[in-house]
């Protein structure tokens, strides 16, 4: 029997279960933390040994007197570069190879760019064998293409000008930097284009405003390596510039090498004039290459 004093008390609740104390962000150590420093900086440190002693042999090859055998380049000579520059006719090399690569970035990343977006946008019946096509293209090399680019130059009348080298290094680049872009363009979300669309941009007015600006890493990427191929090609310019006034500077530098002797201070610097640009190059397009490359790996 409950009397009316009696009171009802109701279960105590479990008492909650105690925290585990939390560790710092800065505190986590991971397995990347728990390697020894030596284990990296001592790979990295020969690696970095061993690629820039060949650049300090050219630059002493380059700097130092003829016959000096000093590992120092003291005195210090710019003779070699003189030589190259006037006498071996480095600068009309120079200005010809400029020309070259130039044209060959502005016309690769515009047609590859239209080519790009057609891919990427579109769909057409050959668009599977398209680029099939243009995969296997990058199986064949350079050397199959020169007698059939060489006799369709020469009906053309084109050989022994600038614009026959062109035309080739462009054809060569084509088939990879029509698939890098049009890549880019997947990664770009196709209702940003029908926005502008519906805002009253026609479809170039579309690209041009709001897919272009976001290509600008891929381009930057497909662009630097259509430059550099074409600084660096040899066989199309050997075979189809006959000319010493339009020759490139990959053919200059094979100029100053004969089966009797090697002028190595003028090679050396040769070397560095022609080394020079593209260094420069990916030193100021280094951080857009990295961002082009990284969009064109995430699949949209």
């Amino acid at each position: 029997m409950i009397t009316k004093d009696a009171t009802i008390s109701a279960p105590a609740a479990p008492a909650p279960p105690a925290e585990e104390p939390r560790q710092r962000p800065g505190n986590k150590r991971r397995a990347w933390d728990e390697v020894p420093r030596w284990h990296i900086y001592l790979p990295l440190s020969l690696y970095l040994l061993f690629t820039l002693i060949p650049f300090y042999w050219i630059l002493l090859f380059a700097l130092r007197p003829a016959g000096s055998t000093s590992l120092v380049p003291w005195p210090m000579t710019f003779d070699h570069f003189d030589k190259v520059w006037n006498d071996r006719s480095f600068g009309t090399y120079f200005q010809n190879s400029v020309l070259i690569a130039v044209a060959t970035l502005v016309m690769t990343t515009l047609v590859a760019l239209a080519g790009g977006y057609a891919l990427a946008r579109f769909d057409f019946r050959i668009k599977r064998g398209f680029m099939l096509a243009l995969l296997c293209s990058q199986f064949v090399p350079g050397a199959l293409l020169l007698v059939p680019l060489f006799q369709i130059f020469a009906k053309l009348q084109m050989i022994n000008s600038l614009g026959s080298v062109i035309i080739a290094e462009t054809v060569f680049q084509l088939p990879l930097s029509m698939i890098l872009i049009s890549g880019f363009i997947r990664n770009v979300p196709y209702s940003l284009e029908e926005a502008a669309w519906v805002d009253g941009c026609d479809r170039f007015t579309a690209f041009r405003i709001v897919v272009l600006p976001l290509l600008r890493p891929g381009l930057i990427a497909v662009g630097s390596f259509a430059f550099v191929h074409a600084w660096n090609h040899f066989l199309f310019a050997l075979m189809f510039l006959s000319d010493q006034s339009k020759q490139t500077i990959p053919v200059g530098l094979n100029t100053l090498m004969s089966s009797d002797s090697v002028d190595l201070g003028a090679l050396a610097a040769g070397g560095i004039i022609a080394a020079v640009p593209v260094v420069i190059v990916f030193a100021f397009i280094q951080k857009w290459l990295i961002t082009g490359f990284s969009a064109g790996a995430v699949k949209g």
